[in-house]
């Protein structure tokens, strides 16, 4: 992305600009991009997308994160058979 910088702007511009993006509800940036674009009109930003699987994940771990992801979750093998028992029992 591209930065830039508008220099000469007389604060009367500003403050109509600023007026503007708050009764739109957008920041100043937004819509100074909208009007530079030629879309005057403000869109909502797109709804995020919903993933139910881990796949953007798969192959990130090296071995080291993988041991210890695999130590720090080995308690969770565990079973404790006196609570196991009680519930049992209730």
């Amino acid at each position: 992305m591209t930065t830039m910088s508008i220099r000469g702007l007389d604060d009367q511009v500003l403050a109509r600009l600023k007026e503007q993006a708050a009764q739109q509800g957008s920041s100043l940036n937004s819509l100074v991009l909208r009007l530079l674009q030629g879309t005057d009109k403000a869109t909502s930003p797109a709804p995020l997308q919903k993933f139910d699987d881990l796949d953007a994940l798969a192959g990130t771990w090296s071995a080291e994160d993988a041991a210890l992801f695999a130590a720090n979750a080995a308690a969770f093998a565990e079973v404790d058979a006196s609570l196991w028992r009680s519930a049992q029992a209730k």
